[in-house]
């Protein structure tokens, strides 16, 4: 679900893709036909672009690559290290090399062709060499690229037969090569640039080019929608800035970040001792990202912004509390919060969750609707307050009165006794994909159910806060409705397991 009924467009996704696909066939071009493209960020559900670019549709970059199909094959970097420390991706929860198999199963279903994975950094640690076979059996071409002393720096060992030379030669055959990866720090440039090395040896002319969404590089420095890459990035330590080189070379104001521009002298001179020439001046020509031609409303995208940068805000609070954020990035948030002159008072549900919560003295929650109305859920004996926020909402789009009752406790009670009686559950209040399915199953039978029922998609896009932490589940269906979820950081009780 997009959301797209409730929020204003700022950015046409369709000029977007079209410019985006021709400018990467331009680069091809440049390169006489063969490009390699570190894909930076999500190529799928892409949530942060469609929230801070309201408009730019979450699978947008797989629509583009699309157009590119006969074109373009995928190779996907993961880290050896990742893989022996079973690390986790934070917005799904599941494991890097599990990541993989999805995103290939994910591109194969798009219609797009996956060359090979790369084994970054190999090491032939156990779960490693057991995840190659693994892999190999699966079908897949697999390739090993090893640690290098001294890189990126030491540049001549780097770019020599002991260095690069010793990394597997990825074998592929289409003109447009995708490097992407699970997550940051898999390896994709250096994967791009072994591979230009021994494209070289081979007397290949090939190219390498980057494709990041943000920061927009054509937008000002502390534009919102940058500052919300910032704030999406805070716990990297990622800050935006002018690109000094690009302004030294042709007189011209771009942004770029810290990374790219600390590392362009070390990429600069890589491709001069691999090709003789650079064919950048600066970070900023490496890019493809044509992100900024599409926005159309640019208030509409401040606006977007500055609520994404409150909702990280209070994400990193949350975490915090959690013990899984230190001080440094919420003070850095706000530091951010205050450049882009907004505090929590611009997240109108934030207020009337926090004064329904005292006014019952139990966790309540507060939705605003695409007309700036103010809806709020309360805790009862039968509904959590999430729950009640949702089937108050589901109500108003519907057109039923407040006092109707969408659920008969002929189905709630039932499925509480289930969960305490033979769930070992303690709270025996609905989650809310249980309470969807108990909505579902009166639905059949009951009209204002049904009208209800059939008004979920109307959720999507719109702004919620609850007054205590939530769980997983309720979080992850928030998620699942495309709501925008913020909450106080602070449980409903003082136990110390939270689940």
């Amino acid at each position: 679900m997009t959301g797209e009924s409730n929020i204003r467009i700022g950015f046409d996704n369709d000029k977007y893709t079209e410019l985006q696909s021709k400018k990467i066939r331009e680069r091809i071009e440049q390169f006489g036909g063969k490009l390699y493209l570190e894909f930076g960020g999500k190529l799928f559900d892409d949530y942060h672009a469609s929230r801070v670019l309201p408009g730019f549709k979450p699978d947008s970059k797989i629509t583009m690559l699309k157009q590119l199909a006969d074109k373009t094959e995928i190779v996907i970097a993961i880290k050896a290290g990742d893989i022996e420390k079973n690390k986790v991706r934070g917005d799904i929860g599941i494991t890097y090399d599990m990541d993989l198999l999805r995103l290939i199963d994910a591109f194969t279903n798009n219609g797009l062709y996956v060359g090979s994975v790369v084994l970054t950094q190999f090491a032939e640690h156990p779960s490693v060499l057991a995840y190659e076979r693994k892999l190999k059996a699966l079908g897949l071409k697999v390739f090993r690229h090893y640690t290098i002393q001294g890189y990126p720096f030491n540049i001549p060992y780097i770019v020599s037969d002991e260095g690069f030379g010793k990394n597997d030669y990825i074998e592929t055959t289409r003109p447009l090569v995708v490097v992407t990866a699970p997550g940051p720090g898999s390896g994709k440039m250096a994967t791009c640039l072994s591979q230009l090395y021994h494209e070289a040896k081979r007397g290949v002319q090939a190219g390498y080019a980057k494709f990041e969404t943000f920061p927009v590089w054509n937008i000002p420095l502390n534009h919102p929608v940058n500052l919300a890459y910032e704030a999406a990035t805070a716990d990297l330590n990622d800050v935006n800035m002018i690109d000094p080189f690009h302004l030294e070379a042709y007189n011209e104001t771009t942004v770029n970040y810290n990374r790219d521009v600390e590392v362009f002298p070390v990429l600069k001179a890589m491709f001069e001792k691999i090709s003789g020439s650079s064919p950048y001046q600066s970070p900023t020509d490496m890019g493809v990202n044509m992100a900024g031609y599409g926005i159309v409303d640019d208030e509409a995208c401040r606006a977007a912004s500055k609520q994404e940068i409150i909702r990280r805000y209070y994400e990193a609070l949350v975490a915090k509390r959690k013990g899984e954020c230190p001080d440094e990035t919420v003070q850095k948030l706000e530091f951010l919060m205050e450049k882009a002159e907004v505090s929590i008072s611009d997240r109108p549900v934030v207020a009337a969750a926090n004064v329904k919560a005292e006014q019952t003295g139990a966790p309540a929650a507060a939705m605003a609707l695409s007309d700036g109305t103010i809806l709020t859920g309360k805790t009862s004996k039968m509904l959590g307050a999430s729950s009640a926020l949702i089937l108050n909402a589901l109500k108003h789009y519907a057109g039923i009165s407040d006092e109707v009752e969408l659920i008969s406790p002929k189905i709630l009670t039932p499925i509480m006794n289930v969960k305490v009686d033979h769930l070992g559950d303690h709270n025996p209040l609905l989650h809310l994909d249980e309470l969807l399915i108990a909505l579902s199953m009166e639905a059949i039978d009951n009209e204002d159910a049904k009208k209800a029922y059939a008004c979920i998609p109307k959720l999507a896009g719109l702004e919620v806060h609850s007054s205590v932490i939530l769980s997983q589940v309720d979080v992850g269906v928030f998620k699942k409705l495309g709501v925008n979820l913020t909450c106080e950081p602070k449980y409903e009780g003082n136990k110390l397991y939270h689940n």
